[in-house]
């Protein structure tokens, strides 16, 4: 596990409070927060519990909502994050992952009306417990429909797509809520695989939910992140309007940062005195993966690992990414390479940078299994801010002034 008292500085940053502001509202002394922020000094439950509550009600004040969200299979949040980035406010989150829910918690200091659960079946089967909301957000399970997973559920034997009654069938827990609430609007991601899925039919059901079931007018996008971050990670979009905001993914170009702003991994690497030396591949796994990829280079497949440097673009980070690293290592100029770090990680998918600043609160392999399943953040912050006007008008919010397309590294 990581050291508790490691996020404490952005923990008191994120409150908005100063020194002096602190020592007076946390009942200590200057000096002793100081011990807290540099580790000297193991932070009290009671003190982080109560800098939380301070930072809730503080950003709680601060502004008034424009409108009010869900987060549905939330992971760590990185649907929350770009909603935020444009008012919203998040009111009920669903995620069943025990060890994500402690990342999200950590990330997210609630307010007292906040609502996390878990299984998400028994609101399905009952949509009335979840509070009212305007936004509906979800990235449903995508292992039914990765192009990955349904290769080792065939080799299997195993159902996939709506056949697998675990996660296959949760979008209908989506339809569910929907159908009781009629959001304004939802937004959807997915794997880019589930377009072409048991050849078409899985989407063209999505499809006929949404809108001739439902009725919500609906656009579609694969979208790409290596614009943002560099890392060649597609996934689907699907955004629905309740009424016909005039809203379509046609003109997303126009938002898409000029080719040569687009980020190398230089950008998101730690410097070589940053990173411990457990990171390094041992002997026998580099020698493994050599061999490995030599075997099926042999067969004229592409399968091996994937090395990478300051100039390159990573390949996709899944959620697998901790069993060797193979799909992203870093090049050590005479040594082995290495896997990334978590922070890496959260950099990679743009859960850090800039201002922005992430607690990794769990395990290295429960850090790499969450930032592999979760969202590129920039990316969700700039369908957010495209999808902003439209959900304006819908709602009747008076309409904002035009910004520029988010970006996680200049």
């Amino acid at each position: 596990m990581h050291d508790l008292t490691s996020g404490f500085d952005a923990e008191l940053r994120r409150s908005g409070l100063g020194l002096d502001e602190a020592e007076n509202e946390l009942g200590i002394s200057g000096r002793q927060i100081r011990r807290y922020i540099s580790g000297e000094s193991e932070v009290p439950k009671l003190v982080r519990d109560r800098l939380r509550d301070l930072a809730a009600r503080r950003n709680r004040s601060a502004a008034q909502p424009k409108f009010e969200f869900i987060d549905l299979f939330a992971g760590i949040g990185g649907l929350r994050l770009g909603f935020e980035a444009i008012g919203g406010r998040c009111v009920f989150t669903s995620e069943w992952d025990r060890w994500a829910q402690v990342t999200y918690s950590r990330n997210f200091p609630e307010q007292d009306d906040h609502v996390m659960v878990g299984d998400i079946t028994p609101f399905g089967a009952d949509p009335g417990r979840i509070p009212r909301h305007d936004v509906l957000l979800a990235g449903f399970p995508c292992q039914p429909f990765s192009l990955a997973g349904v290769s080792k559920k065939n080799s299997l034997g195993r159902k996939h797509g709506f056949e697998d009654a675990k996660q296959g069938n949760l979008f209908f827990e989506i339809e569910r809520i929907l159908r009781h609430h009629r959001p304004a609007a939802f937004l959807l991601e997915n794997v880019k695989h589930l377009q072409r899925h048991d050849k078409g039919r899985t989407f063209e059901v999505i499809r006929r939910t949404l809108e001739d079931d439902l009725g919500y007018k609906i656009s579609h996008r694969v979208i790409s992140a290596e614009p943002w971050v560099p890392q060649k990670r597609e996934r689907i979009f699907i955004a629905g309007f309740r009424e016909d905001a005039g809203f379509t993914f046609d003109g997303f170009d126009n938002v898409i940062p000029p080719k040569e702003h687009w980020p190398k991994m230089g950008a998101i690497l730690q410097s070589h005195n940053e990173v411990d030396s457990k990171y390094t591949l041992s002997t026998k796994l580099w020698d493994y993966l050599q061999a490995y990829r030599e075997k099926h280079e042999k067969a004229g497949n592409g399968f091996g690992y994937g090395l990478v440097g300051p100039k390159d673009v990573a390949r996709t980070l899944s959620a697998r990414y901790f069993k060797d690293g193979s799909e992203i290592l870093v090049e050590q100029k005479g040594r082995r390479p290495r896997r990334l770090t978590p922070k890496e990680c959260a950099r990679l998918m743009g859960f850090e940078g800039g201002d922005r600043e992430w607690l990794i609160p769990v395990s290295d392999t429960q850090a790499y299994r969450q930032f592999g399943n979760a969202v590129v953040v920039p990316v969700v912050e700039t369908v957010a801010r495209y999808m902003e006007p439209a959900l304006h008008r819908i709602l009747g919010i008076s309409a904002p002034r035009h910004g520029e397309s988010v970006q996680a590294f200049g």
